[in-house]
């Protein structure tokens, strides 16, 4: 368990701050994250003020929020930047195995066929039964592969995704210490990136059958269900949660942070800026319900 009064000194001492009505914690997370564990996020928005789910313990946030009503329950610590202070922090912590998790040796299972071009990572990589890794992936560390998948040429699974934030006239990278979780009988086809999740308690998670096509991008902390199938040049933006069956077309770009539902289908060239409902269709930008959107089309083209 850490606390914020002990680690502040210690990686910050940069930032004054002020701990009121303290509070352990075992990991740091984003307010709507399911982390399962106490956690520690930070607040500068208000519509988050009055939804702190039950596992956050410490809130780092600013003195304009720490009389608000959530103060009573949780710790606060009071920052000037709590979006800077929590992701420094976060940084200064992905550097020790307490919190990013300790290293074990690599393991690669049984009858697989590995390209001696293919780079792997010596350590926290697990690959299962029967894969077939073709010429030029590169596999970094904090990635799991299920038995029977097929990784293209030119692959990467498990690199460091876009995430950046300013503090005045500096501009600096986030470190990515999740993982990256692949089922079994996925395939993914040439010089798409899977990129890890951001915190150590989290994963991108590609399931059972699902099906990658070429130069696409699946961001830090997707869920991607059963059965998918994503086709070429389809950006998929971080924390998103694809369901089971769907259909991503060709060059699809999807948001951050938004749920598609089971048995969805999101039309070629379609920009995603809103949930999409199960069984539901998708056509535009911006994406709108296919039906409404072909309408809306003849309705122009008279």
């Amino acid at each position: 368990m850490m606390k914020l009064s002990e680690l502040l000194p210690k990686y910050l001492p940069q930032y004054e701050f002020d701990v009121k009505n303290e509070r352990s914690f075992s990991t740091l997370g984003l307010v709507g994250s399911n982390t399962g564990r106490d956690k520690c996020t930070f607040l500068d928005r208000p519509e988050f003020a009055n939804k702190l789910p039950a596992d956050v313990k410490m809130v780092i946030t600013t003195k304009d929020y720490a009389n608000a009503d959530f103060a009573d329950s949780v710790g606060v610590c009071i920052v000037e930047n709590p979006r800077v202070v929590f992701f420094r922090l976060h940084n200064a912590l992905a550097n020790e195995e307490a919190y990013a998790g300790e290293k074990e040796p690599t393991v690669i299972g049984e009858n697989c066929r590995i390209h001696p071009t293919a780079i792997i990572s010596d350590y926290n990589v697990k690959i299962g039964d029967n894969v077939i890794i073709d010429e030029y992936v590169v596999i970094k560390n904090n990635v799991q592969i299920g038995d029977n998948c097929i990784i293209h040429a030119g692959v990467k699974l498990g690199d460091s995704d876009f995430e950046f934030k300013r503090e005045g006239n500096e501009v600096f990278g986030v470190t990515h210490c999740g993982s990256v979780v692949i089922g079994h009988d996925v395939e993914i086809l040439a010089n798409t990136g899977v990129n890890k999740a951001l915190y150590p308690w989290d994963s991108t998670v590609i399931e059972d059958y699902v099906k990658i096509d070429m130069l696409c991008n699946i961001s830090h902390g997707v869920k991607v269900g059963k059965e998918t199938m994503i086709v070429a040049l389809s950006g998929v933006g971080g924390r998103t949660v694809i369901g089971e069956k769907c259909w991503i077309g060709y060059g699809c770009i999807i948001r951050n942070g938004i749920v598609i539902g089971d048995n969805a289908r999101v039309n070629m060239g379609a920009i995603v800026t809103r949930n999409v409902e199960s069984n539901q269709a998708v056509t535009g930008n911006f994406a709108i319900e296919h039906e409404k959107f072909m309408e809306d089309l003849k309705l122009r083209s008279k």
